[in-house]
């Protein structure tokens, strides 16, 4: 199980993909994490990425912001599914943070929508949840087998519900 998997923390804005058994731990406190597995191949992989404008909270997604996630989204689906085409085996899942709401508005389209639009794009399906709280998140994932769980930030087992990416 997960306790004698090497652990990589993947840090924001960055991604990690790997064919290996592993555990790839992100700590989300106003960003998220894009867990992709690839069935057909063995292969996963993390992406954490920020939200815009340091508020901990989603923000409005700018051309220059739009060219820049999809430059690194982009890179890191090629990295994870390279020329496969079968998108079938494909699993995708996005776990975000958020601060809760404030009185000001939301955005009526954030980094989740851009990020799940262009997965669908691809014919990828994308699951997601936004957790809303002030205290951050691990999110645990192991890119071999395509196993995704939450726990609290300093408590990397804590959550054993195990569950596979969808």
């Amino acid at each position: 199980m997960a306790k004698d998997l090497t652990e990589v923390t993947v840090a924001p804005d960055t991604y990690h993909v790997s064919p290996e058994p592993m555990l790839m731990i992100a700590d989300l406190h106003g960003a998220l994490a894009l867990c992709v597995h690839d069935e057909g191949r063995g292969v996963g992989g993390l992406l954490h990425l920020k939200f815009m404008g340091g508020t901990g909270r989603p923000s409005d997604v700018t051309d220059n912001t739009l060219s820049s996630v999809l430059v690194v989204l982009d890179k890191f689906k090629r990295a994870v599914l390279g020329n496969t085409t079968r998108r079938d085996e494909v699993q995708a899942r996005i776990l975000a943070h958020a601060l809760p709401p404030t009185d000001a508005g939301e955005p009526s389209a954030s980094l989740v929508d851009l990020i799940q639009a262009d997965l669908a794009d691809g014919k990828i399906a994308c699951g997601s949840q936004t957790m809303r709280r002030t205290e951050g998140v691990r999110v645990c994932f192991q890119p071999f087998e395509g196993r995704v769980w939450i726990c609290g930030p300093n408590d990397l087992r804590a959550a054993k519900r195990l569950s596979t990416v969808s």
